[in-house]
C-alpha cells in the first residue's frame, strides 16, 4: 500500500474516532443540554458587557464576575419570581374553569349577539357558533388544557426540585467560563469547521447576528409589551395581571395580532359587562401603547440584524416552540439564517466554479475557432 492510501485511511480512522468521541460526550452532557444552550446564549449576549465593565473593575475574572451579578438580579431574580406568580394564578384560573364556578359569560354573549346585524346573525347561527352552550364547551376545553398543562408542569418542577436546582446551578456555573473565554473558544470553534476561512466566518457571523436579533427583538419586544399588558390589565382591576401580562409576551411573536389576542377580547368582556371606561382604557393602551411599543422598539433593537424574510421567522419561531420547547424560540430562526447563508455560499461557490468552466470553455472554443479559420485560408498566388 502506497503512503497516500495509508495516510487516508490515517485520516478516515482519526474521523470516525471523533466522531465516537463527539457522540459519547454528547450523551454524557445530555441531562444539562439545555442548561449548556442557555449559558451559551448568555455569553453571546452579555460579552459586549464583560468587555465594557473591564477597564472599570481591572480584569477578565473580577468583571465576569460582576456581569454574572448584574444578569443574576436583572433577568434570573425576576423571572423566578414572576415565573411563581404565572404559575400560581394559571392554577387558580384552571381550578375556577374544571369545577364550573365563577364565570357565567351568557349574559355577555346574548348582549354581543344582539348587536350584530342581522346577516351575522344568522351566518353565526348557520356556522354552529351561535348556540353560547358550544362556544363555552370549545372554550373551557382550550384553556383547561392549556392552564392545566402549565399547572400538571408547575407540579413536575414541585417534585423534582432537586434536578431543578441541580441545572440551574450547572448553567450558571458554565455561563461564567463561558462568558469569560468567549472570544477564544469562538476562533477555537470557526478554526475547527471544516470549511473555508471565509465561510466559517460568514456562518459564524450570521449565528450571532441572528441570535442577538432574536433575543433583543424577540425577547426584549415580547418582555416590554406584557409588562405594557399587564400595567393596563392592572389599572382597570381585572384578575390575574401576572397570567396574561406573559400570554401577550407569547403572543407578541404572531405578527399583526400579537397581544391583540388577549387584550381585545378583555376589552370586549369590559364593555360588555358595564365597565365602559375601563374597557375604552384597555383599547387605547392596546393600540397607542402595547401595539407602537412594537412599531417603535424591533426596529431599533434588530434592524434587518436577521437578514430572514417576516414568514420565515413566524413560522420557524412557532416551530421551534413545538419542536423545543421554549429554546426553540431562539434555535428556530437560527437554523433558518444558517441554512439560508449555507445555500447562499453554495450558490456562490457553484457560480464560481460555473464561470471557470464556461471561462476555459470559451478559452478551447476560441482556439479551436481560430485554428479552423486558419486552416481555411488559402495561401495566395505565388509572386516573383
Amino acid at each position: 500500500m502506497d503512503g497516500s492510501g495509508s495516510a487516508r485511511i490515517n485520516r478516515g480512522g482519526f474521523l470516525l474516532f471523533a466522531a465516537l468521541v463527539s457522540a459519547a460526550l454528547l450523551y454524557t452532557v445530555w441531562p444539562f443540554v439545555w442548561a449548556l444552550f442557555w449559558a451559551a446564549l448568555a455569553a453571546i449576549m452579555f460579552r459586549p458587557l464583560v468587555d465594557a465593565v473591564r477597564p472599570v473593575v481591572g480584569g477578565e475574572n473580577r468583571a465576569t464576575l460582576l456581569t454574572l451579578l448584574i444578569i443574576t438580579f436583572a433577568v434570573v431574580v425576576p423571572a423566578i419570581v414572576i415565573g411563581s406568580i404565572v404559575v400560581r394564578q394559571a392554577t387558580q384560573v384552571y381550578v375556577l374553569l374544571r369545577d364550573g364556578g365563577g364565570i357565567d359569560a351568557a349574559g355577555w354573549f346574548d348582549r354581543a349577539h344582539a348587536f350584530l346585524p342581522e346577516q351575522a346573525r344568522v351566518a353565526l347561527d348557520r356556522s354552529g357558533y351561535g348556540d353560547y352552550a358550544v362556544i363555552e364547551a370549545r372554550l373551557s376545553e382550550f384553556l383547561r388544557d392549556s392552564l392545566g398543562l402549565i399547572a400538571r408542569r408547575a407540579v413536575d418542577i414541585g417534585g423534582n426540585v432537586f434536578a431543578f436546582v441541580l441545572t440551574f446551578i450547572v448553567g450558571f456555573y458554565t455561563s461564567y467560563f463561558l462568558l469569560r473565554d468567549a472570544p477564544r473558544l469562538g476562533r477555537a470553534i470557526r478554526d475547527a469547521l471544516p470549511l473555508d476561512p471565509a465561510a466559517s466566518m460568514r456562518l459564524c457571523d450570521s449565528f450571532l447576528s441572528v441570535v442577538r436579533a432574536t433575543i433583543k427583538g424577540s425577547v426584549v419586544v415580547g418582555v416590554v409589551q406584557g409588562f405594557l399588558g399587564a400595567i393596563t390589565f392592572w389599572i382597570v382591576d381585572l384578575p390575574s395581571v401576572a397570567l396574561f401580562g406573559v400570554l401577550m409576551a407569547i403572543l407578541s411573536l404572531v405578527p399583526a395580532l400579537g397581544p391583540a389576542i388577549v387584550w381585545i377580547p378583555a376589552a370586549a368582556y369590559l364593555l360588555l359587562s358595564g365597565a365602559v371606561w375601563q374597557g375604552l382604557v384597555v383599547i387605547a393602551s392596546g393600540v397607542l401603547v402595547i401595539g407602537m411599543a412594537d412599531n417603535i422598539l424591533r426596529p431599533i433593537l434588530v434592524g434587518r440584524d436577521t437578514g430572514l424574510p417576516d414568514w420565515v421567522v413566524l413560522v420557524t419561531t412557532l416551530g421551534g416552540i413545538a419542536m423545543f420547547g421554549l429554546s426553540g424560540i431562539v434555535i428556530g430562526p437560527v437554523v433558518a439564517a444558517l441554512f439560508l447563508v449555507s445555500v447562499s455560499i453554495l450558490g456562490e461557490m457553484r457560480g464560481i466554479a460555473s464561470g471557470e468552466a464556461v471561462r476555459e470553455g470559451d478559452f478551447k472554443a476560441a482556439e479551436e475557432g481560430a485554428s479552423a479559420e486558419a486552416a481555411t485560408v488559402e495561401p495566395g498566388p505565388e509572386t516573383t
